[in-house]
C-alpha cells in the first residue's frame, strides 16, 4: 500500500457498552422528535447556529473525500420571492399535469399542495448544490464520485444539527429545479439538490398524523448471521 500523510485517529473516547448505549438512546430520543413542519415563525435565528450546522453537514463522508457539495444561504427578500415564484410555478404543473395518480393519492395525508408560503417565511432557506467536478482544495477541477449519495449524507447532518439546535425542518425538492442556479448565482456544473427550511415552527404548527407512523426496527432492519 502506498504510503500518504495521515494522523492519529482523535475524538473516540473509551466509553462501557452502558454508556454507549445510553449515549445512542439519547440520540435516537433527540431524532425521534424532528418533525417536518409547513409553517413557520419568522424569527430570526443566529448565523452562528447555521454556520455551525453547515460546518457539521461539511464534515459528512464523500467519494474520495472530494466533499462535492455547495450550500446556498438565501437571505435577501426579492431572491426569497423569486425562489418561491419560480418553485410554485413547478409544483402547480406538478399537481395539475406532472404527477402520476400513485403519487398524488401518497401525499395527499400530508396535505402537501402548490403553495409554498413558507420559502417567504421561514428565517433560514439553503438550497443544496451537488457538484459534478471539484475537490478537496481551491480550484479542483476533478471528477467527484458518488455525488448523490455523499450530497444526500451531508443534508442528512445539516438536518440533524439544525435539529439538535431546536429548529424545525422541511425538504423541499420541486422538479425541475434548475432556477436555483441562476437565481443562486451558481455555475451550470452544480445539480441542485434540495432547498431546506428551517426556523421554529409558528405558534400552533401541527402535524399531520400520517407524518407520524414511522416504521418499528423489525420493518426497517435484518440482523445477518
Amino acid at each position: 500500500m502506498r504510503d500518504h500523510p495521515s494522523r492519529i485517529l482523535e475524538g473516540y473516547p473509551e466509553l462501557s457498552d452502558a454508556e454507549r448505549i445510553a449515549r445512542a438512546e439519547a440520540f435516537l430520543a433527540l431524532m425521534a422528535k424532528r418533525r417536518t413542519v409547513r409553517d413557520f415563525a419568522p424569527d430570526p435565528v443566529p448565523r452562528a447556529v447555521v454556520e455551525a450546522a453547515l460546518l457539521a453537514a461539511g464534515s459528512a463522508p464523500s467519494g474520495a473525500n472530494h466533499q462535492p457539495w455547495t450550500f446556498a444561504v438565501i437571505e435577501g427578500a426579492e431572491a426569497r420571492r423569486r425562489i418561491r415564484e419560480a418553485a410554485e410555478a413547478e409544483e402547480r404543473a406538478f399537481y395539475a399535469e406532472k404527477a402520476p395518480q400513485e403519487w398524488l393519492d401518497a401525499l395527499a395525508p400530508l396535505g402537501t399542495d402548490p403553495d409554498k408560503g413558507f420559502l417567504e417565511v421561514a428565517p433560514v432557506l439553503i438550497a443544496v448544490f451537488a457538484q459534478k467536478r471539484g475537490g478537496p482544495k481551491p480550484g479542483d477541477a476533478r471528477k467527484n464520485y458518488y455525488v448523490a449519495e455523499s450530497v444526500g449524507i451531508a443534508t442528512g447532518f445539516l438536518i440533524a444539527a439544525l435539529h439538535s439546535a431546536g429548529l424545525a425542518t422541511l425538504t423541499h425538492t420541486p422538479a425541475p429545479m434548475g432556477f436555483l442556479n441562476e437565481i443562486c448565482g451558481r455555475p451550470a456544473d452544480e445539480k441542485p439538490f434540495l432547498l431546506l427550511v428551517a426556523g421554529k415552527p409558528a405558534p400552533g404548527a401541527t402535524v399531520p398524523e400520517a407524518a407520524l407512523d414511522k416504521k418499528p426496527l423489525d420493518r426497517i432492519a435484518v440482523w445477518i448471521d
